[in-house]
């Protein structure tokens, strides 16, 4: 293959060369000497004319092969000049290169794509104006073949509402919304994510109800059941011996184990009717310091210490359920690091971002795993004389409040309850 320099060099050689002669046979009237040189010329001229086309035709179907993204496509250097392949070498490379990362690109396309296909969450990329740029298969199933979004989804987004109900859709369809905005080749987007959550709160409330029939029927079977046993056996003993003073005096003792067990029944359903009638707290504005001051007065023992990380924290809520909550703690508390030696209780309050956040620790023998994650259902305890309502009204009263209850705990090691709740 002839190189680009040596084409180009020898067709303006022979340029000068045609036109030199032509202008001597020119001169010396040697028109058709002159005539012929001038032919050539022309035909020189065309001959690099062809050789610069040839070069531009290489380079648009070059630029045509990118633009349709055929990378087989690319059309090989004309001449085979050092410096035209080193100029397609690194053409080539950069083609290559380019290649590779647009396979890239295209693969985490189809990979998220897929995967934002399988989350049963429902995910909608659009403009400011609610215009729908793109959104996932549970989307489409929830909102239909649709351009813009529903006017529900951004009227909940400006009033900041975690929840959403589609006019459109099935009644009582409850819907989680969220909104991230990003920015996208220097226009702005939103994200936003819509979580059918009516089947996990029927779920949810089903499991609770649940529970709460398993622990109502334990409780009223281990009373109702010796009752009508011991009732059973003092009918039966008064019918045969209706004058035995034996008679008399185990009637008298089974009416006096009838009282207890109705007795601790009745006990057992006023405290379910505490659980259920929890009143709404009346807030007011509660400082932290002069709140901790009154609990000291509360508590007797002298290992119960309180500590304020910051001075002048205030917080609204309702002062005498929020007592209530923390004697329940301390009691806890107290009794878990009763058989210590050295029996430590702390009682700390530290600021958060949006509010305070109160630590009751002690230094007791721990929970055990399979406890601790029921320590919050209602009548559930350990112990033998507990009414097992107190962390659950603690649970209850600080939801009410806004905020949020957990257990951190290590058994030998001890126990911390955590409550977070909004200034």
């Amino acid at each position: 293959m002839k190189t680009f320099s040596y084409c180009l060099l020898t067709h303006i050689l022979a340029l000068v060369v045609c036109v030199a002669v032509g202008v001597v046979g020119f001169v010396h009237g040697l028109l058709f000497s002159s005539f012929a040189c001038t032919l050539i010329s022309i035909g020189i001229c065309f001959s690099m004319y062809r050789i610069q086309r040839r070069t531009v035709e290489n380079l648009k179907r070059t630029i045509a092969c990118l633009k349709r993204k055929d990378f087989s496509g690319i059309v090989p250097p004309a001449f085979a000049d050092k410096e035209i392949r080193e100029l397609s070498s690194e053409l080539t490379e950069v083609i290559q290169e380019l290649k590779g990362n647009l396979l890239n690109e295209e693969a985490k396309y189809q990979y998220y794509e897929n995967l934002l296909n399988k989350v049963d969450t429902a995910v909608i990329v659009c403009s400011a104006t609610g215009r729908i740029d793109w959104m996932n298969k549970a989307a489409l199933h929830l909102l239909g073949d649709t351009a813009t979004l529903p006017g529900e989804i951004p009227e909940a987004l400006e009033q900041h509402h975690q929840i959403v109900r589609l006019n459109n859709q099935t009644p009582g369809l409850e819907l989680a919304v969220s909104s991230t905005l990003i920015t996208i080749k220097g226009r702005e987007r939103s994200i936003i994510t819509l979580k059918n959550i009516h089947s996990a709160l029927e779920k949810t409330e089903m499991e609770a109800w649940q529970k709460l029939i398993r622990v109502l029927t334990h409780e009223i079977m281990n009373s109702i059941t010796p009752i009508i046993s011991l009732s059973d056996t003092l009918s039966e003993r008064s019918r045969e011996y209706p004058q035995s003073e034996h008679t008399r005096t185990s009637i008298s003792q089974g009416l006096d184990i009838i009282h207890r067990r109705c007795k601790g029944l009745m006990e057992f359903v006023e405290n379910y009717r505490k659980l259920t009638r929890v009143s709404p707290p009346v807030k007011t504005c509660i400082e932290v310091d002069a709140f901790f001051e009154d609990l000291k007065g509360l508590v007797a023992e002298h290992y119960v210490r309180f500590r304020v990380a910051k001075e002048g924290m205030v917080w609204n809520a309702d002062r005498p359920q929020m007592e209530q909550v923390f004697l329940n703690l301390l009691k806890n508390a107290r009794e878990a690091c009763s058989r210590r030696p050295s029996p430590e209780v702390e009682v700390v309050a530290e600021p958060m971002a949006n509010g305070i956040r109160f630590l009751v620790s002690d230094n007791g023998e721990g929970i055990l795993p399979e406890v601790k994650e029921r320590i919050f259902v209602p009548f559930f305890t350990t112990k033998p004389n507990g009414s097992g309502i107190g962390l659950s009204l603690c649970r209850q009263v600080v939801s009410l409040h806004g905020g949020r209850i957990y257990v951190e705990s290590e058994l030998d090691k001890g126990t911390r309850f955590v409550m977070e709740l909004p200034r």
